[in-house]
């Protein structure tokens, strides 16, 4: 009896120290994929070359017209030639955001896959489909997924520190027709509210305003929300951006980033 207890208990012991050996290969290999992502993505931003002193600034408009094109506008082109689904680049100071922004046809293609329409789980950083570049319409609606290892939009709760959105104010979105810079108007912990719930925000079903009076029950929802108060003045038609990842305070939380140009 002894003998197969020892039997037994040496079979699971190899049992076990087999699926650690399996479990570490797997996570071995898909920290090895996510680096040759952070690598790939890399090498995008530097052939985008985003360092502001090859950047022509407008000294009298923060939105570039067409007919101003600067070199980041040019390489956002160049980076369409790719894929057509990149629509512009985002950076924020103080933050590892840092990355080509997408739009799909649907709010699921690029959640699972990245900037080459690989398969990726980190996905990439995206526009809502229905947010319309030609005409454009009020709110970058743009989401991204909040990563233990840091990247895509994690570092985005940076701004639930008052301190940090004093030394870092602005967000910069630039697409081959415009290079925008944005003040922080709110940030904020939210949900995806169900249907049932009323009297809540739903800050993402904003994208183009029904109304002046729809605009400004948006900005005054925002500024409500907020965790702390930016001081920024808002008027009917200043265009708006809206970042937005998870938070895990509540069951289908998010964090969210709104911001007006300037």
């Amino acid at each position: 009896m002894k003998g197969k207890s020892r039997n037994l208990r040496n079979n699971i012991i190899y049992c076990i120290l087999i699926i650690i050996i399996i479990l570490s290969c797997i996570y071995l290999v898909k920290y090895l994929v996510i680096q040759k992502e952070a690598k790939d993505e890399s090498e995008l931003l530097n052939d985008i070359d985003i360092m502001e002193n090859n950047i022509e600034p407008n000294k009298n408009e923060n939105t570039i017209a067409i007919s101003e094109e600067t070199e980041r506008m040019i390489k956002i082109k160049k980076l369409q030639e790719e894929n057509s689904d990149i629509v512009g680049w985002i950076e924020i100071e103080g933050t590892n955001i840092n990355y080509p922004v997408l739009q799909g046809k649907d709010d699921e293609y690029y959640l699972t896959h990245n900037y080459k329409k690989e398969k990726s789980e980190k996905g990439s950083i995206f526009l809502s489909k229905d947010y319309d570049l030609k005409l454009p319409s009020d709110n970058l609606l743009i989401y991204g997924h909040n990563l233990v290892s840091g990247q895509m939009f994690n570092n985005l709760l940076k701004y639930k520190d008052k301190e940090f959105y004093e030394k870092h104010p602005s967000i910069r979105f630039t697409t081959e027709k415009e290079d925008l810079k944005f003040e922080i108007l709110s940030a904020f912990y939210s949900k995806v509210f169900s249907k049932s719930e009323e009297n809540v925000f739903r800050y993402y079903n904003f994208v183009t305003a029904k109304s002046e009076k729809d605009y400004n029950n948006f900005i005054e929802n925002a500024k409500k929300a907020s965790l702390y108060d930016t001081n920024k003045e808002v008027k009917y038609g200043d265009r708006l951006i809206t970042l937005v990842t998870c938070s895990y305070h509540v069951e289908d939380g998010r964090f969210v980033v709104i911001g007006v140009v300037y």
